[in-house]
């Protein structure tokens, strides 16, 4: 399905490594077909790679941060006000409010682009900067629909680029670690998984209001509307943050979080194309937005020698009175309750032939095990049975936290050293089976699914939600 990334370089990336990476990368780019194609510029020994930014508030101002040790040519938001700070951090950079017109005019003068801007325009940003030649780190998830996920996936290959998603527990020790333990066949082949979230913590379950407001001044309304149809501005409903719950911007609790917290189970598992989604329970559903709850439910046919696996997602805010959140059985979670004294509102557990693994966070970061002959979890770090699991997955040893982490290895590889663990190949398949349940959740029905030709076999209705329309002046590049 997929291949695990080669050896990260460790702290003391030496001048010879650096040109024994650049060696191999100069190789690949030498073969790569110079006809249509951009050759992505790897930069020299002790050049800096020169970024542009689009997207400047909420983690586009943290991108921006993990990428300062570069060079921040532009910085791009349709926002002035949200730019303030990346801009006063970075004075030498230019300043757009466009990406579209950013692109054209830097794109002799960038190696690489971030895109931290809401989920709808994802794609549109990575796809026309790829097609430049340009390296992309992309906020999760990573594009709005399925389409746009097999599309990314596919360009990247093509182009060459190095790619990564913001699923920043990608960088964490104890989810590489997980893995490896899942793949060791330690809880023995995995028959389910579920998983479940705290979010939304925005607006969700409410419809469009009526009116329109002024637009503030300097603010590009038109550019981030982007490739969604047209509507009036409305103050405090949209911008900022306040889109993921909207069909039309974001992808709600599941789209939001999933890359984050199924990033784990996806890749132990082996997970593939479900053969079925279905959303089993949910809060009220309106025109507009996502519902406050939802449960939805995967079916993965055998795969690799491994059995029928289901995988349930679970989403509410346990701190909205209006709704009772949606959580798996209190059974399959009482060794939890009697480790913790209480089921976290995140978390994510594995149930396989041998035993569970259960892991209390969104990023994977740490994990608990417990055999089927065992009274209780433990900690993974501590148990027997994992002690003899050898290492096979790199490790990400670049300082920093793990969001910092995330974008220094994707950095180091766009100076030639290795591919980054959550780059498109594996991210934009992950994010493309989440975003199945997005399609499930909207056509209201079980989607017996197709994965390879993208299509529900049993509800050609859906094909509307895989792959959407875009308004003019907005599209795949």
């Amino acid at each position: 399905m997929f291949k695990n990334a080669s050896s990260l370089p460790n702290p003391s990336f030496t001048r010879r490594r650096f040109l024994y990476y650049s060696a191999i990368a100069a190789a690949g780019a030498a073969a790569f077909p110079a006809i249509g194609k951009p050759r992505p510029r790897i930069p020299g020994s002790g050049e800096k790679l020169r970024i542009g930014c689009v997207g400047a508030g909420g983690k586009g101002k943290s991108d921006i941060r993990d990428c300062s040790s570069e060079e921040i040519v532009a910085i791009c938001d349709a926002d002035e006000h949200q730019a303030e700070e990346a801009r006063k951090a970075h004075p030498n950079a230019k300043f757009y409010q466009d990406w579209r017109e950013m692109l054209e005019k830097e794109e002799k003068n960038i190696d690489a682009v971030t895109v931290s801007i809401p989920d709808h325009s994802h794609a549109l940003v990575a796809s026309a900067a790829i097609k430049m030649g340009k390296h992309v780190y992309c906020q999760k998830p990573l594009t709005q629909t399925v389409y746009e996920a097999r599309y990314l996936r596919k360009l990247a290959k093509d182009y060459k680029v190095v790619t990564q998603m913001g699923n920043q527990g990608s960088s964490e020790d104890g989810l590489r670690r997980a893995v490896e333990v899942v793949q060791a066949g330690v809880i023995g082949p995995v028959k389910q998984i579920h998983v479940w979230t705290n979010r939304p913590i925005w607006p969700q379950g409410i419809t469009r209001p009526p009116g329109e407001d002024p637009v503030p001044a300097n603010f590009k309304w038109d550019i981030w509307l982007g490739p969604a149809s047209e509507r009036p501005f409305k103050k405090d409903v949209y911008h900022p943050f306040k889109w993921r719950g909207w069909f039309d911007f974001g992808t709600g609790a599941l789209g939001d979080m999933a890359c984050h917290t199924a990033n784990m189970p996806f890749r132990a598992a082996k997970l593939g194309y479900p053969r079925l989604i279905e959303l089993v329970d949910h809060s009220e559903l309106n025109p507009d937005t996502y519902p406050k709850t939802s449960k939805i439910r995967f079916v993965f046919p055998p795969r690799e020698g491994l059995p029928e696996t289901e995988f349930f997602w679970y989403d509410g805010n346990p701190k909205d009175d209006s709704v009772k959140p949606l959580r798996p059985a209190e059974d399959l979670t009482k060794s939890i309750q009697d480790m913790m004294d209480k089921v976290p509102d995140s978390g994510c557990l594995l149930i396989g032939e041998k035993g569970q693994l259960f892991s209390p966070d969104d990023y994977g970061a740490r994990f608990f095990v417990k055999l089927n002959d065992e009274k209780e979890l433990t900690n993974g770090k501590d148990h027997e049975a994992l002690k003899s699991v050898p290492i096979t997955l790199p490790r990400n040893h670049l300082a920093n936290d793990n969001d910092t982490r995330q974008h220094l290895e994707w950095i180091a590889a766009c100076k030639g050293g290795p591919t980054p663990y959550s780059n498109f190949e594996i991210a934009a398949y992950l994010t493309e089976i989440i975003l199945l349940g997005c399609v499930a959740l909207r056509v209201g029905k079980a989607l017996e699914w197709d994965g390879p030709k993208m299509r529900a076999t049993n509800a050609p209705q859906a094909a509307h939600f895989v792959k959407r329309e875009y308004r003019k002046g907005f599209r795949l590049a």
